[in-house]
């Protein structure tokens, strides 16, 4: 096993140093950096982790960590003293660059954005329409749970869209209904990246089905890679089960570990933080409703359906453009005599900058709504353009955090990390156990590295060759696949340093370490059953149509007699 994974990464190295000069060059410098440093490479991404639980500092944790890293890269040309000066100013250049991305700058930019049109929906008072709206029919903290699920459902197109829409709706309901944040930041995050990432159509698309189709393509296969990924749609079993857990918790109304705790503090004392609880989305009084005026629930529908519907024309348009700019002939073709059709529609959504497009969606749906106040004269022009920029400061923290996950991401990067790691977990196993470990494998990369696409773009090359090595059944490298996109997800889904949990911290206005450890409680639960009731059976032959109910049934066994009912 480990010779085949040598001579598949000596083959990849080869292929891609003839035709990708620069990129080889940047492999092999992380290569020799993770054979460098060897377990040192691991300590970036521990360090941020174990000192944000200490210390309940999430900044200071990731910029220290970041500093580790840079740090042990100026060790290997200066002296202690020299390292320290020299790795404080790499700390720097790696915010810089972080920030000159266009795609980090895009998501910053979306996220203030978004920020600062919440702030207009609430000073208009949209919000609080909505929220007196939705509960009448939330009118108990099972339904208030089950509604926050399916409108995360609803916005299946993007998780970042899904983190920063759903949470600041459904805040007020659910703080009525005496709901956790905790708990609200689970839901949204357990709807965010899991259901992107299994939608037919998504911004998630395109990088998954690219990265099948060149895996295919490397083991000389020429396949349907979208057909491949909808193969896959059963085997993403952590996804799956995620999302039945989510539905058995609050129907159940039945909760463990901390969680519980948390759910029952705010359930018996109304306190929906902590006292400790250092929320990344504040309440500010600048932004509330002005005392008097008519509540209208159209002044958060206009606005916020704008952003959805802007959100899906641009990601249209956005992805038409690029593709009508690339060489591809068949895709171009496809869109010019289908530009409607389902195949069309996936191709521009995959191809789509979606940060880029929801900041611009974010922004002329923001316009909307100051015009919109002005002219029911609820603000003045300068009032509306100050609650805009106010909403937008009360997520500068965000912003700061997810620069320092970036920087810390470079840094392990550019040291090699993931692939340390990946020499260090691959060892000789049977065909059967393959989809788990790689699972395993996604997840500890993602989790130390707070990225899915990273984990996905690691594990794939490497994943459908060695599963076409041990096994000739077509079934086993869709599962393998299916295991390296879930893998990744699970991974993300509980890092404290990936921006879809700070982001989803921040609309639900959760302390985020808060959100993280009581997430943990029930994710790794989850990943547990995904692995022996998920991917060993289906490795040793059983179909997937048997496993799965049997996965969903264990689910509700678990929530039913491992939970504690919750005080209503």
């Amino acid at each position: 096993m480990r010779n085949k994974i040598s001579v598949f990464l000596f083959t990849l190295f080869i292929i891609l140093s003839q035709h990708l000069p620069a990129f080889a060059e940047e492999i092999d410098q992380a290569a020799e950096h993770a054979k460098q440093f060897g377990f040192w490479t691991l300590i970036p991404p521990l360090i941020a982790i174990i000192l944000a639980f200490i210390t309940k500092n999430v900044v200071l944790s990731l910029f220290i960590g970041v500093f580790s890293g840079a740090f042990l890269l100026q060790l290997t040309s200066y002296n202690v003293l020299g390292a320290l000066f020299q790795g404080l100013l790499q700390v720097v250049q790696y915010i810089l660059t972080s920030l000159a991305d266009p795609w980090n700058a895009g998501i910053i930019l979306q996220v203030l954005a978004i920020g600062g049109l919440i702030a207009l929906v609430t000073k208009m008072g949209g919000a609080r329409a909505v929220a007196e709206s939705l509960a009448k029919k939330a009118k108990s903290p099972r339904s208030s749970q089950v509604i926050t699920w399916l409108l995360g459902i609803l916005v299946f197109f993007d998780d970042y869209a899904n983190s920063l829409i759903v949470g600041p709706i459904m805040r007020p309901v659910t703080d009525k209904l005496r709901v956790s944040r905790e708990k609200l930041s689970f839901i949204i995050d357990a709807t965010a990246a899991p259901i992107a990432g299994i939608a037919l159509v998504s911004t998630w698309i395109g990088y998954e089905v690219g990265l099948i189709k060149d895996a295919y393509s490397s083991i000389g296969q020429d396949v349907n890679a979208y057909g491949v990924f909808m193969d896959t749609i059963p085997f993403r079993f952590y996804n799956i089960l995620l999302l039945v857990f989510v539905v058995a918790t609050a129907l159940f109304m039945r909760e463990f570990g901390s969680m519980y705790q948390a759910e029952r503090r705010a359930r018996t004392t109304g306190k929906v933080l902590a006292d400790t609880a250092k929320p990344m989305a504040t309440d500010d009084k600048d932004v509330q409703p002005k005392e008097g005026i008519q509540l209208n629930i159209w002044n958060a529908i206009i606005p916020i359906g704008l952003l959805m519907i802007l959100s899906f024309g641009g990601f249209y348009y956005n992805g038409y453009m690029a593709i009508m700019g690339g060489e591809d002939e068949a895709v171009k073709q496809l869109i010019q005599s289908s530009p409607l059709s389902f195949a069309a529609i996936r191709e521009t959504f995959g191809s789509s900058d979606a940060s880029v497009v929801l900041f611009q969606a974010a922004l002329f749906a923001s316009i909307v709504a100051m015009i919109m106040g002005i002219r029911k004269k609820i603000f003045t022009v300068s009032e509306a353009i100050e609650t805009w920029i106010n909403g937008m400061k009360s997520l500068l923290i965000t912003g700061v955090i997810l620069l320092l996950a970036w920087s810390l991401s470079s840094t392990m990067k550019e040291l090699g990390t993931a692939k340390y790691l990946v020499g260090l977990l691959s060892d000789t196993l049977p065909a059967f156990a393959l989809p788990a470990i790689i699972f395993i494998f996604g997840a500890i990369i993602s989790f130390a590295t707070g990225t899915s696409y990273g984990t996905m773009g690691i594990l794939m090359p490497l994943t459908i060759p060695l599963a076409a090595a041990l096994s000739s059944d077509p079934n086993f490298i869709i599962m393998s696949a299916g295991a390296v996109l879930t893998g990744a997800i699970f991974g993300d889904h509980v890092s404290p340093i990936s921006d879809t949990t700070i982001l989803s911290s921040m609309g639900a206005g959760s302390d985020h370490l808060d959100h993280v450890r009581t997430q943990l409680d029930y994710a790794i639960p989850i990943a547990i059953l995904t692995i022996f009731l998920g991917y060993l059976p289906v490795g040793l032959g059983l179909s997937v149509w048997f496993t799965l109910p049997i996965g969903i049934l264990g689910v509700i066994l678990l929530v039913r007699f491992a939970g504690k009912p919750v005080e209503n």
